[in-house]
């Protein structure tokens, strides 16, 4: 397999192109704008230029087999931002890839499309309620990809919930805080479920939607199987630190208006911060998702359990001294 990666320098690019170099693929040509980060000293094929950079996009896409398409941007203060990196330069990338002919394109959206659940797991069939301005920039993608593809093109459209492991930079807060004693708790603890997914499951999703040869657009949720509480969330969290956390119970509303302070506080030094007024809005939510489609068409099956997961990533940051 030759595969082309864009996001193969960040958390879940890296994992895949390890995954695939591991496996045996002939060649891994990953997009690199300057640093390589995880990719440094690894077997793999260096794309100079960026998503916009039509050239260096023909250079990663010719003869290849396969194109993930990982690369996106998690937060900006405008719509427009998103929109450019998320919707602009994907639209670019796929008729990039129909131009060479690629035969297989597999592309990370994010269960931020669909929308909150309310009180059941959202399923592919429910209609896009994005609720954050990320969720509508990925909405978007998905509405242009469907409005691009021929019935010549195979494309698979993944959309994880929350992902954690190792190299992961932004639940990391979460367990950063929970490492000095303290377990920060959204609502009571119990009445909201959360679905959270280790980056080993995402990457086995996208390893199988790669082999899928149907024609056309599918779109798969790929998540735990189980549906955790906060509260399981901190008793996991508890073990694998092999420690006690006291719990602190947050009520909705003061998130939103945490989020609004360091948003304005960011402002004032010219930076936007990752908790702010869009993640904030999307914190208060439920947010769970079926994995029945994926289970039963590619044959998925969760492999780390809540604590597995936990437990491998705390050990990656105690490793790294990250915390």
């Amino acid at each position: 397999m030759k595969a082309f990666i864009t996001g193969g320098t960040g958390f879940i690019g890296s994992h895949l192109a390890d995954t695939l170099i591991s496996n045996g693929a002939e060649e891994v040509r990953c997009m690199v704008r300057s640093d390589a980060k995880w990719l440094t000293g690894k077997k793999i094929t260096p794309i100079k230029g960026d998503l916009h950079d039509i050239p260096a996009l023909r250079e990663g896409l010719k003869d290849v087999d396969v194109l993930f398409h990982l690369a996106a941007l998690v937060k900006a203060p405008k719509q427009d931002i998103l929109n450019r990196t998320n919707v602009e330069s994907t639209e670019n990338l796929i008729r990039t890839a129909q131009r060479e002919g690629v035969k297989k394109m597999v592309i990370l959206s994010s269960l931020a499309a669909t929308g909150p659940s309310f009180g059941r797991p959202v399923t592919e069939a429910d209609p896009l309620m994005p609720v954050s301005m990320y969720g509508t920039s990925k909405k978007l993608m998905e509405e242009m990809i469907h409005s691009l593809a021929t019935e010549k093109d195979s494309i698979t459209i993944l959309r994880p919930p929350a992902v954690f492991g190792p190299r992961e930079e932004q639940i990391y807060s979460f367990f950063k805080i929970c490492a000095k004693g303290f377990c920060p708790i959204i609502g009571d603890g119990e009445s909201t479920r959360i679905s959270m997914v280790h980056v080993s499951d995402v990457i086995q999703g996208l390893m199988l939607a790669s082999k899928n040869t149907h024609k056309g657009v599918q779109t798969y949720f790929v998540s735990s199987e189980e549906l955790y509480t906060w509260n399981e969330i901190k008793d996991a969290t508890e073990r694998a630190l092999e420690r006690r956390l006291t719990a602190l119970y947050i009520r909705p509303g003061i998130v939103k208006g945490i989020g609004s302070f360091l948003e304005a506080a960011g402002s004032l030094i010219g930076q936007y911060p990752v908790m702010n007024k869009d993640k904030a809005r999307e914190m208060t939510h439920e947010w769970i998702c079926s994995v029945d489609a994926i289970k039963k068409d590619l044959g998925y099956s969760q492999s780390m359990t809540l604590q597995e997961g936990i437990t491998d990533t705390i050990k990656w940051y105690k490793k790294h001294n990250w915390i």
